[in-house]
């Protein structure tokens, strides 16, 4: 699924942890790991990151060390481009005196212009475990089939527990539905309806995915679907969200808040943007 995993460090104190996650990660898919650094390299520093690594098992012979200066955002992703990187891993922030997580304008920029997928590890271990509880987006769009097919795949490997797929029934269906003459049965009964095509396209989609052993739920909800999505991962205590990524967003997308965004500005859980 991966072949070369990008590892963006800064010299912070869950650094540590992030690289034993990488670790991880780097032996689940067999992959490459790559550690980027963008500020000064000093002796120190390379001092500290080598202790780091020889403490946790990591083979500074097959980990490549990268120290760029720079636009952080932008010499990120152009490492991990030159490095044909397919899964960048991050860091989120805590807001001071809020348990609530965000992402900086920094992991904005690169979720948003990186070709890799992105994983962004709220509360990194340094004893990391698999992430056994997984919510994987649903929502009809185009990239949907892909995230769900890459979703399930990760979720065999890592051999989750607990999966689910949330879709969500489109509001003006329900909109349609309460808006004309007909009873609460009737209204019912075109709920019903929306529901069973929601469930039906996620099926649909399943039916073409090896699964394995792995046993898939399919949830939906109504409302906004990012909104939705990440109130559904906090009821679930997930350990995962797998959600697609919006694709190159235009300045109108720029100027005011995309759906994304609503999972972005507020991390329910540790979250997986795939993209192709």
């Amino acid at each position: 699924m991966f072949k070369k995993i990008a590892l963006a460090i800064s010299f912070s104190p869950r650094m540590e942890a992030l690289i034993c996650e990488s670790k991880r990660l780097k032996d689940l898919f067999g992959a490459e790991l790559i550690l980027v650094h963008v500020g000064e390299k000093t002796a120190t520093l390379e001092e500290n990151l080598k202790f780091m690594l020889e403490k946790h098992g990591v083979d500074r012979e097959k980990t490549k060390i990268l120290w760029e200066t720079g636009n952080p955002a932008k010499k990120i992703i152009q490492a991990c481009n030159q490095e044909g990187v397919d899964l960048l891993v991050a860091g989120a922030l805590k807001t001071e005196g809020f348990f609530k997580y965000y992402l900086g304008s920094i992991a904005r920029k690169i979720i948003r212009k990186s070709k890799c997928s992105v994983l962004t590890l709220i509360e990194p271990l340094e004893d990391p475990t698999p992430f056994e509880k997984v919510v994987i987006n649903g929502t009809q769009q185009e990239q949907t089939p892909y995230v769900i097919q890459k979703g399930i795949e990760w979720c065999k490997l890592d051999k989750a527990k607990k999966v689910y797929v949330v879709n969500e029934i489109k509001m003006y269906g329900l909109q349609m539905a309460t808006a004309g003459e007909g009873g609460e049965g009737e209204i019912a009964s075109t709920r019903r309806k929306l529901v069973g095509e929601e469930v039906d396209y996620v099926e649909n989609i399943l039916k073409t995915v090896d699964k394995g052993d792995l046993r898939v739920n399919v949830k939906i909800t109504c409302g906004k679907w990012a909104v939705e999505l990440a109130r559904f991962a906090t009821d679930f205590n997930a350990d995962l969200l797998v959600v697609g990524d919006e694709g190159n967003l235009g300045f109108f997308d720029r100027l005011f808040p995309h759906d994304l965004e609503d999972i972005l500005s507020d991390l329910p859980c540790n979250l997986l943007i795939i993209k192709k």
